[in-house]
């Protein structure tokens, strides 16, 4: 199995980051240590940007596409502002070719300083992903600043990240592996080679 897991911190370090790590070891553990990338959007900032703008992604985003195009299952977790998701966050899945979550189930998760955002799963990232046809994943962690503070085994997080993660392993392994036609890519590739004039 391969997952994808999509951290839109802005800051270095975050507590976006660290959750995602922590969602990643528990997923990996339910799926038997299945290969997780972790990717990190403020690295990718200007990329994204600039695919807004031009149509195009560099090559450092084009293999983030695709890695998630191959993949079995996304974590996407962001932190949140003004009751939301992030504009990074928000921009890059703006730019990911279409049709790339078709079917692909996802865990989504947030982080924010106080609890009073914690409808942000359900009030914006899981109408975003279910209007891109991804499979979402019925348990979804929010995280405050207070629970990194307080947080050790057994704590509310960490049961709030074991849950997610089984619900979202057995969402995995019920989609069964996922096809990986090159159809798209070559097509994309087509096209871009059309508009730039190296076709």
């Amino acid at each position: 199995m391969r997952v994808v897991a999509i951290s839109g911190g802005l800051r270095e370090p975050s507590t976006t980051r660290l959750l995602v790590d922590r969602l990643a070891a528990a997923v990996g553990d339910e799926l038997d240590r299945a290969d997780i990338e972790v990717i990190e959007l403020r690295r990718l900032a200007r990329a994204i940007t600039d695919a807004m703008l031009t149509g195009f992604a560099a090559p450092e985003l084009a293999e983030v596409f695709d890695a998630i195009a191959g993949s079995d299952g996304v974590i996407a977790v962001t932190p949140t502002f003004n009751a939301t998701f992030s504009g990074l966050f928000k921009s890059f899945f703006d730019v990911l070719p279409e049709r790339t979550l078709d079917g692909l189930p996802m865990l989504i998760a947030a982080t924010g300083g106080t609890e009073r955002h914690s409808l942000v799963l359900d009030h914006a990232l899981r109408p975003m992903f279910s209007y891109l046809h991804a499979l979402v994943s019925p348990t979804g962690v929010y995280a405050a600043t207070a629970d990194f503070g307080a947080d050790r085994a057994g704590s509310a997080l960490s049961v709030r990240i074991a849950t997610a993660a089984r619900d979202f392993a057995r969402l995995v392994r019920a989609s069964g592996p996922r096809p990986h036609p090159e159809k798209f890519t070559d097509e994309l590739t087509e096209i871009q080679g059309l508009l730039t004039g190296t076709r």
